[in-house]
């Protein structure tokens, strides 16, 4: 007798999101080994090390701070992923490099598709394209959004729904996006989902600065910065050595994430 199951059609795979780089330079310093111990954990710490910004712009990204066609976004706390369409199909999606089989319903990660699908009947998925975004949910980074369900949120509308319409009324320096992150980066997308004022909002987890004239161009037009990359973030951490000067050595800036 004939098998006749057919055989799956492999799922294609699809390019990596590109790396986002900080557009200060940071630098490791490392943290009393007790307070680790006690701290650690909950600041998502895997060894007695943080990696900080200095006040010193990383070469290259002088456009965050100098070119009047940069925005910011806020940073979605979630996972990336990405997924292409094709005549009204779903047929990749992709968590970074880790391929996902829409069809793995029992052993899979059920909750990335459950985002997907509400992001459809949102309107926000397009067809016979290749996009982007990212998931947040109850399953994810703690779910500071507080949804009751899992969400497929794409870059492209980030651009234009999240962003800081005040980024250019200061000027941006190291003092000024340190005051900002640590006082009043207050997510967008949570005061929009629970209609509640900016300030009742919770903390955004940072921000992504764009330049489209700049990608237009084909030069770098991304860079991100976080409030984890700021030294107040670990208040309850003896921080060993820090200064905002930095320290004279530069490191290999691809080893952060």
């Amino acid at each position: 007798m004939n098998d006749t199951t057919p055989t799956p059609t492999p799922t294609p795979t699809l390019t990596d999101f590109p790396k986002l780089y900080c557009p200060f330079i940071r630098q490791t310093f490392k943290v009393d080994n007790d307070d680790f111990k006690k701290f650690g954990r909950k600041l998502q710490l895997k060894e007695p090390k943080v990696y900080l910004v200095v006040d010193r712009i990383n070469p290259g990204f002088e456009w965050v701070f100098n070119d009047p066609d940069t925005f910011a976004v806020e940073k979605l706390d979630g996972t990336n992923v990405k997924i292409k369409t094709e005549k009204g199909r779903l047929i990749a999606i992709q968590n970074r490099k880790n391929v996902i089989d829409p069809l793995q319903i029992l052993n899979g990660k059920t909750f990335l598709m459950e985002g997907v699908f509400k992001a459809v009947d949102k309107g926000y998925v397009k067809d016979n394209s290749e996009s982007a975004g990212e998931i947040i949910g109850p399953k994810l980074q703690g779910n500071p959004y507080k949804l009751d369900y899992h969400e497929w949120y794409p870059f492209d509308r980030t651009i234009e729904a999240l962003r800081y319409t005040s980024f250019h009324n200061h000027e941006r320096n190291y003092d000024n996006f340190s005051s900002w992150f640590e006082k009043f980066l207050r997510s967008r997308y949570y005061m929009k989902l629970h209609k509640c004022a900016l300030e009742e909002s919770v903390f955004a987890e940072g921000v992504i600065f764009y330049n489209l004239k700049r990608r237009e161009q084909k030069l770098s037009w991304m860079a991100k910065l976080r409030r984890n990359m700021f030294p107040w973030f670990y208040e309850d951490l003896q921080i060993i050595d820090y200064s905002k000067e930095g320290i004279e050595q530069i490191e290999d800036q691809e080893k952060f994430d």
